[in-house]
């Protein structure tokens, strides 16, 4: 469902009109969290060094 098609969902479209298409931005802001999260706990380097041993 398109926001901007206010036909099938006129009170979603005025809501995205006064506030942003604020679920679109929770997933952007999810998605980069998540990305960073990843880079945070990459153990990866930890497990090829510990095979070298």
């Amino acid at each position: 469902m398109s926001f901007t098609d206010s036909s099938e969902a006129p009170i979603y479209a005025g809501l995205v009109k006064e506030h942003g298409d604020v679920p679109a931005e929770v997933r952007r802001v999810a998605e980069e969290t998540m990305r960073e999260a990843d880079r945070a706990i990459d153990f990866s380097d930890i497990r090829r060094s510990a095979a070298y041993r």
